[in-house]
């Protein structure tokens, strides 16, 4: 049995104790959009849309004031923010007092614009649990998987003369942080018209990001590079719903021009 005193466990961490718009961290999105050789202009729309289930305030008066709120963060904006500074940077409104709720979000869309370079709307609330899916599963596959280090695009394969609209959907996607190496879990959802693609090879595709390290947004948009450049489909939708963690779900979007976003929906993983 290990020393309870060196434990992590109840270790005291330093919460903000008062507003603070600086403990946001913007991160260039071009780091990661490097790796995957995309560049300008980008080829794909899209945006991250962040489920806050934390979120508390002091009115004028020095009661406590509690919400839910979603955030959309568009694709195209230079920046991501690490989520462990928006935990921080949420967490700073705790024990500050604010005029009224919309001063509150007014606040907050001030500074996550600021800090991703790009406007990023806020409303209160969360989206609705999705009651129901219109998509295929394909975890049911009966496969031997045994590639976990990263995604291999080799593995997507798509037959030229079938040509298809449906949307195939795993809840099979897990990633890691890469800055504290802490497991992300996610569902995801293809959209396509195009030749039909592999389901063994996508699944095997995905499973492959079991222990790759790389942001929630940075993950979508390799899915959505190498299913375009490998099954070349004639439009091509991607969306994943990760799980909480801290008090916030990401879930990114990226598709062709001209595609719709989604419905904002939940998971019961969420």
């Amino acid at each position: 049995m290990g020393d309870i005193d060196h434990s992590p466990l109840g270790r005291e961490v330093a919460y903000p104790r008062h507003y603070d718009a600086t403990l946001l961290y913007p991160i260039p999105r071009r780091l990661g959009r490097e790796a995957i050789g995309v560049g300008a202009p980008l080829p794909f729309v899209g945006l991250d849309r962040w489920n806050a289930y934390e979120l508390s305030w002091l009115d004028a008066r020095g009661k406590p004031q509690v919400a839910t709120a979603t955030l959309r963060v568009p694709a195209d904006s230079p920046h991501l923010v690490e989520s462990k500074s928006l935990k921080l940077y949420l967490n700073s409104f705790n024990a500050s007092r604010f005029a009224d709720a919309e001063t509150v979000r007014a606040r907050i869309e001030a500074d996550l614009t600021q800090a991703a370079g790009a406007p990023v709307t806020m409303v209160f609330g969360l989206p609705p649990f999705e009651d129901s899916v219109d998509a295929d599963s394909i975890d049911g596959l009966d496969i031997a998987i045994d590639g976990y280090d990263a995604p291999d695009a080799a593995l997507l394969l798509a037959d030229l003369d079938d040509v298809v609209e449906e949307t195939l959907a795993s809840a099979l996607l897990k990633s890691n942080c890469p800055v504290t190496g802490q497991p992300d879990w996610a569902d995801v959802a293809l959209r396509y018209r195009g030749p039909r693609i592999d389901r063994a090879g996508l699944l095997r595709y995905l499973v492959g990001f079991r222990d790759h390290a790389e942001f929630h947004e940075q993950c979508v948009e390799r899915i959505f590079v190498d299913v375009l450049a490998r099954c070349t489909p004639e439009w091509l939708s991607v969306e994943a719903r990760y799980t909480r963690r801290g008090g916030l779900d990401i879930n990114p979007w990226r598709a062709t021009a001209g595609i719709a976003a989604p419905t904002a929906r939940r998971t019961l993983r969420q």
